[in-house]
């Protein structure tokens, strides 16, 4: 590439970004972004309803624990694009399940391991001193360990949601309508410009997406409880799963 390949290149994608033929019609940037959202938002709450109470329960109950590491890592070993594509041969062609189905697979384990470390990683003597106040199991979860909990399953659901944004592109590979498109034809037609708008434009919702869970979670994390999960490392097996260190 020449010393003003580059220059071009994103002088081309800025062009794409703003030409008004990719800002309507059934195909256009807006109704992607919406797409890309929408499968986004999806795996996220589906993944949140298996991991969430799982995590709860292993990390109340300190059950499981082991194997809640195996799962986890062979969770994250799964290839998406490769699950997709499967998913979609075996659903007879239907992309859109087999889409969020994968993606929801993917979320699961930074959720799981955010809320399985976040209860593993209470205070043990608070913990205790519920239970000397007559709590029952499930009052303990509740009132004290969820609560306490909250900084660290936020951060799992900000990895998750994360890792989610930047891998639902490869539902364009199967037809589905997200921001991988202008990554598709852009390669296929050599257009770098488009290629690198299309990137561009799935940065940007990355960084929009997190921007908007940080706010969340400052609003449901009281500031007291943010600043005392620095970092928790009372649960070994959890540091195997990574637990959203990098977005918390």
């Amino acid at each position: 590439m020449d010393e003003g390949g580059p220059v071009v290149i994103f002088a081309d994608a800025f062009a794409w970004l703003l030409d008004p033929a990719n800002w309507s019609g059934p195909n256009s940037i807006p109704v992607r972004v919406g797409t890309h959202l929408l499968y986004c938002l999806g795996a996220v709450l589906g993944a949140s309803a298996v991991a969430v109470p799982l995590g709860l329960y292993v990390g109340h109950t300190g059950r499981g624990g082991l194997l809640l590491v195996g799962v986890g890592n062979a969770l994250r070993a799964l290839p998406t694009l490769g699950l997709v594509t499967l998913l979609y041969l075996v659903m007879s062609g239907v992309p859109a399940v087999g889409v969020l189905i994968s993606l929801v697979v993917l979320a699961v384990p930074p959720v799981l391991a955010g809320t399985y470390a976040g209860v593993q990683g209470v205070d043990r003597g608070v913990v205790d001193a519920a239970r000397g106040m007559g709590m029952t199991g499930a009052q303990r979860l509740w009132r004290v360990e969820l609560p306490n909990a909250l900084p660290l399953v936020v951060g799992g659901l900000r990895n998750a949601a994360l890792q989610v944004v930047a891998t639902a592109s490869v539902a364009a590979y199967v037809g589905v309508e997200t921001l991988g498109r202008p990554l598709l034809d852009g390669l296929r037609v050599l257009d770098y410009g488009q290629f690198v708008g299309g990137a561009v434009l799935i940065a940007l919702l990355a960084v929009v997406v997190d921007g908007v869970l940080a706010v969340a979670g400052r609003l449901v994390v009281p500031r007291g409880l943010r600043l005392s999960a620095q970092p928790r490392r009372r649960a070994k097996p959890a540091e195997a799963l990574e637990v959203g260190g990098s977005t918390a």
